[in-house]
């Protein structure tokens, strides 16, 4: 079996889906659906803030993992209305103007939350070996 390293979030869903935030196997990084929750459980309403919330909250497990926001070569965006793409972009855009990963946005039915209109997924490739424990 190869090595992996896990790191885990404050969220309550991966004890009960059973799902780390990140990990790494060798070079790669996967980073889960990633929802726009702050420490006290709340989500601001606008979505450029939720989505900046999200990659806090990626950038933070990469770090974990020996990764950074510039390693990133993939994110999937998934939106629960099309009207919120160009504030999601935006910080997109902000956040990855330098890694400029190749990128993917859907638009969605829902997310487990009503009140998240943004959920981010990524992956980082990295040089070299994963940090040991």
């Amino acid at each position: 079996m190869v090595d992996r390293s896990r790191v885990a979030s404050s969220s309550s869903f991966e004890e009960t889906i059973g799902f780390s935030r990140a990990v790494r196997v060798a070079e790669r990084v996967l980073v889960s659906g990633t929802a726009p929750i702050w420490p006290d459980g709340s989500c601001d309403p606008d979505p450029e803030v939720q989505a900046r919330r999200c990659f806090q909250i990626i950038g933070a497990a990469l770090e974990s993992l020996g990764a950074t926001l510039d390693d990133v070569v993939r994110t999937r965006l998934y939106l629960t209305d099309a009207e919120a793409l160009p504030a999601v972009a935006r910080a997109h855009r902000d956040v990855f103007s330098r890694a400029r990963p190749a990128a993917t946005a859907v638009i969605v039915a829902g997310l487990l939350d009503p009140r998240w209109l943004v959920e981010v997924e990524a992956e980082a490739v990295l040089d070299g070996e994963p940090p040991t424990a």
